[in-house]
């Protein structure tokens, strides 16, 4: 099995647990405290180094892992979840198993994630716009996540899932060359 595999896997297990019923837990929440403790491995490379060095012993790294989650307020059930991926070795994972499982939790709530290119910065308006036309067009709630492409003319480019909406100038002339050369 491959480490997405391993990683999807855990990730599963976690919004499982996180959207039980009767659980009483607001999983967006655990998950952003999930997110916070990935960032914080992330911004300090000494706390990294502890929590993946085979030479530290898991004791320890419970220990680390208890102090951050600790501080950073997350939720018992993710510090469970992180002290598992840490007794399992499986700390390295812990980014791809975040963001597999906001994927998750993103299609169990009913969101799906659109990443939107735009020429230049949008406005608030224009946002919620984009994301009412790809609700529709989806059926379901859309969370945007806007990345400004300054080799776009003019116009936006929307992926969701596989699908890819291109509305971008370029798109619209090369759309416009094809017609012309088909006719």
């Amino acid at each position: 099995m491959t480490l997405n595999g391993i990683a999807s896997r855990y990730a599963l297990a976690l919004v499982d647990a996180l959207t039980a019923p009767g659980s009483g837990i607001d999983p967006a929440a655990a998950l952003e405290g999930l997110n916070s403790f990935a960032g914080a491995m992330t911004e300090a490379h000494d706390l990294e180094l502890i929590l993946l060095s085979p030479s530290v012993s898991p004791k320890t790294k419970r220990v680390v892992i208890e102090k951050i989650a600790g501080d950073l307020g997350v939720h018992r059930l993710v510090r469970n979840f992180l002290l598992v991926l840490n007794a399992h070795r499986r700390m390295g994972l812990l980014r791809e198993a975040a963001r597999q499982a906001g994927v998750l939790l993103d299609e169990r709530l009913g969101f799906v994630r659109a990443d939107v290119f735009a020429a230049a910065e949008m406005n608030p308006s224009d946002k919620t716009l984009i994301a009412g036309k790809l609700a529709q067009i989806t059926g379901k709630q859309v969370k945007l996540r806007i990345t400004i492409d300054p080799d776009l003319i003019g116009g936006i480019m929307a992926r969701v899932g596989s699908t890819v909406y291109d509305g971008s100038v370029r798109g619209q002339l090369r759309a416009l060359g094809e017609r012309l050369i088909a006719e």
